[in-house]
């Protein structure tokens, strides 16, 4: 599994450890990538999907995954993210012809 998140992109960062005598050794900063399961109302189902926290955070404050998946650009969002956005825009243009 790939340490990214599937919402926002965020991936690993490369740095340096850096001593009392100022020494560099390569390090990486790796993302806080948590296993969740998300709610999509259009599509009524929950998702399973590895996301950071701040990703996390950024979709409750959009108002859930759907607003938060149409809203962003497909070129963040990973393989299987793209794929359930182009569901849930289907789900919810055929509810709005359905109304």
């Amino acid at each position: 599994m790939s340490r990214i998140c599937e919402l926002t992109g965020k991936g690993r960062q490369v740095g340096h450890n850096v001593s009392h005598a100022n020494n560099k050794t390569k390090r990486t900063f790796l993302p806080n990538l948590q296993n969740v399961t998300l709610m999509s109302d259009t599509l009524g189902r929950s998702i399973r999907l590895r996301v950071s926290t701040h990703g996390l955070r950024s979709v409750e404050h959009n108002g859930g995954l759907d607003n938060w998946l149409l809203k962003a650009s497909d070129d963040d969002l990973s393989l299987r993210a793209r794929r359930l956005k182009r569901e849930v825009r289907k789900a919810s243009t055929a509810e709005k012809t359905a109304a």
